[in-house]
Parts: structure tokens; sequence; C-alpha cells
């Protein structure tokens, strides 16, 4: 059940959380960060997600490295279902971190001659994400204190042609980021939107690796010196945050031109 009287203020005060919530509980950077903040000071986890044996899996290696952990059915196409969802993980104590961690590249060119594969893309990584987002916001918002984390990504900077379907729902889920950590700023609520580039996992396998990949641990231990900052955006590597602003403002037709 849950203690009436909340963490203590000293729990409140650390930078890192004692509690996690995972929303996509088998993606490999969100169980890169959980890892390492089990190593730091995180001692329960919830992972959220379809169930089935690859997040019962998740969950056991979380507690082979000492943390609690326990796992609640969430499904990002099912937004009628998130309140209850996470209703149940907030009616069991306080949560000081919140990770939105779900998300699908889709196949670029299969998805523009299938359109309702490019749907679900969208429905996935904004629509879900939205609903989700808002339910943990409030949720947050109501124990007066916490982190809400976004994996984002540097695609929804600008829309390329090889990847314009993913970017686009990034894009959309990067400026509803921006705009509810302006909403719930003073709050005591802390949103960090997090703008990885490629990173080498099993969801980008057999695909080429363009300049300035990382790795999911890179990922977390960007994400744990964001939340020691308290920072609002976090780019990974840091480098692209220069790449993308140049990117950003060339003249179409060059854009076009270059081998992204």
């Amino acid at each position: 059940m849950k203690d009436a009287s909340g963490p203590t203020p000293l729990l409140r005060l650390s930078p890192l959380p004692g509690s996690l919530l995972v929303l996509g509980g088998t993606s490999g950077i969100a169980l890169a960060v959980a890892r390492r903040l089990v190593a730091r000071r995180t001692r329960t986890v919830w992972l959220a997600g379809r169930p089935s044996p690859a997040l019962e899996e998740a969950a056991g290696h979380l507690r082979s490295l000492g943390a609690d952990v326990r796992t609640v059915a969430f499904d990002a196409l099912d937004p009628a279902s998130h309140e209850e969802a996470l209703g149940k993980v907030f009616a069991e104590g306080d949560i000081d971190m919140v990770l939105l961690a779900f998300g699908v590249l889709g196949d670029q060119a299969y998805d523009e001659r299938e359109p309702l594969n490019a749907v679900r893309v969208a429905q996935t990584n904004y629509t879900g994400a939205v609903s989700s987002g808002l339910v943990a916001a409030r949720e947050l918002q109501n124990q007066g204190h916490g982190s809400l984390v976004v994996l984002s990504s540097v695609s929804g900077e600008r829309a390329r042609r090889t990847d314009f379907i993913y970017g686009s729902s990034k894009a959309a889920l990067d400026t509803f980021t921006q705009g509810l950590g302006d909403a719930l700023y003073g709050t005591g609520v802390h949103v960090m939107a997090v703008r990885p580039g490629f990173v080498r996992s099993a969801a980008t396998a057999g695909r080429p690796v363009p300049p300035f990949a990382s790795t999911p641990e890179e990922v977390a231990t960007a994400v744990e010196l964001g939340l020691r900052r308290r920072s609002e955006t976090v780019w990974v590597p840091g480098i692209l945050r220069p790449v993308a602003a140049v990117l950003r403002h060339l003249p179409r037709a060059l854009y076009r031109r270059l081998p992204l």
C-alpha cells in the first residue's frame, strides 16, 4: 500500500531516483539506463510492457543486480488502458522517475507503400506517448516530485528522405515533451528529453551504422548526467547538438543532396 507520508525530504533531494517506472520494459536502452541507476541508488523498478518472456527475462536480470522488480501489463497502442496500468504502479508508492522508452523504427520503404504500417509507427511513437506521458505527469505532479525522462531522437530535428515517417513521429514527441516540461515548470516535476542519434542495439541490428553512433550504455551515462544537472535536453553524443544546428539551417536544396 502507498505510504501516506511519502519519501523523506532527503530522498526527494537526491538527483537520482530511488524508484523507477520504465514504460517499454524490454527496450535495450531503457534496461541500460535501469542497470546504471540500480548500480547507483535505485532499489525499486517497475517494468511496464506487453507480457512476454522477454519482459520477465528483463525483470530477472535487474533482480540479479539487487533491485526489487515488478512488472505491469502496458500497451502503447491501447491508450484507454494507460490510466489503469499506471495507476496500479503509483498506488503502490511514490515513483521518483518515469522513463518513457517505447517506440518502433518501422521500415521506411515498406511503410510508404503500406500506410497502415506508417500509422502504427505514429500511433506507437507519438499517440501512445502523449497518453501515457500525460498520465505519468499528472501522477508525478500529484505526489509533488519526480522526473519524466522521454527518449526522443535526433531524427526529429529535420525530416530525412530515408526515415521521415519515424522522424516525424519523434519530432512530434519532442515538441510534446518540451511543452509538457514548460507546463510542469515550478511544480517539482522535472521533464527531460533525450535525443540520441543512431544507437547500436538489437533494434538497429543489420542497419548501416552512421557517424556519431552510440551504445545503450552511453545513452545511460548521458541520462544519469542529465538527471544530476536537472537538464531539460540531453544529446547523445554531445557533438550532435552543433551538428543538428547546422543541418537544421541548411537550404533545403542543399540538404536534399546530403548522404543522410
